[in-house]
């Protein structure tokens, strides 16, 4: 009878701690889903933006500019001497503007070229969360930056990474007038050549896709899609007739190497593409990469005709 009753404590005991466990763990998870909703959307508000790229070699102030595109708000954000060329930024995904912070701040890249970066749609702060996967979308909802600027600026370097590879060259392809080149950085640009984890078919569907970020439903979103964007665009690159620099690691194991070849054969009527092979490169350059990254994009705009 007496060890029947201690079982009996001892079941009722590991029950209490076992439910405090899962009380825990749920404490925490619902913790880490609060923390990626609010924290995790890789992304600066104006003001945030504005004091972080403040502290820059020449005292200039960054400007951040609103305007509606397809019923969609848009936001792009500049800084520098407006009497350099300019280079449009265009980021990858999951990202957004902020991913160009550093060098919207460095000296030598604002000794040689006033800078503007733009948050795609449904990233950053151009309608959050309002993804728009196609390619050709895209570049018509931010064209209409480069034709506020193009009176104003004689050279104009489009720099598309990663995911925003595709959209300069969309740029290119249709607005030939509005830009004088392109530099395409570890770009996606081949349909079909890029890594796609197991984990993005799942979180992609209800209900784990409501249970992720919002910068990331949004990636996976524009992911699963792309091959079908590109495709779109894929019979436009003899449009492109200005110059074209391609910038890739070869030992990218995101965005394959072969989209740099791909890209290099397709630029058929390009003024001149100069290839860029990183032999130790990988995707994410902007960073590990961060002094080749900002000569070779210079590089770039001084070689524009």
């Amino acid at each position: 009878m007496l060890n029947v009753i201690r079982r009996k404590k001892g079941y009722r005991i590991m029950k209490n701690i076992f439910q405090r466990k899962r009380f825990y763990m749920l404490l925490c998870f619902l913790g880490f889903l609060m923390f990626a909703f609010k924290v995790v959307e890789l992304r600066l508000d104006n003001a945030s933006f504005i004091k972080k790229t403040s502290k820059n070699a020449f005292g200039y102030v960054m400007k951040a500019q609103h305007y509606t595109a397809k019923g969609q708000a848009m936001r792009y954000l500049e800084i520098g001497n407006d009497t350099l060329p300019m280079i449009l930024l265009l980021h990858g995904s999951p990202s957004s503007s902020a991913s160009w912070d550093d060098l919207m701040t460095d000296s030598f890249m604002l000794k040689n070229a006033y800078l503007v970066a733009v948050d795609r749609p449904g990233y950053g702060y151009s309608s959050f969360g309002d993804i728009v996967p196609s390619v050709i979308d895209q570049a018509d909802m931010i064209a209409p930056i480069l034709k506020e600027k193009r009176p104003f600026f004689k050279k104009i370097l489009v720099v598309g990474s990663s995911y925003g590879g595709p959209v300069a060259v969309r740029l290119a392809q249709k607005y030939p007038d509005l830009l004088d080149g392109i530099m395409l950085q570890s770009a996606s640009v081949e349909p079909g050549a890029e890594k796609i984890y197991p984990i993005t078919y799942p979180t992609s569907k209800a209900p784990l896709k409501w249970m992720i970020p919002t910068v990331f439903r949004n990636a996976n979103t524009e992911k699963l899609a792309h091959k079908s964007a590109l495709l779109e665009i894929d019979n436009d690159w003899k449009n492109i007739t200005g110059s074209a620099t391609i910038f890739h690691g070869k030992q990218d194991s995101l965005i394959y190497f072969s989209n740099a070849l791909y890209a290099q054969k397709k630029l058929i009527n390009a003024k001149q593409v100069n290839l860029v092979a990183v032999e130790d490169g990988e995707h994410g350059m902007l960073w590990s990469k961060f002094d080749l990254v900002k000569k070779t994009m210079i590089e770039a705009l001084k070689g524009l005709n």
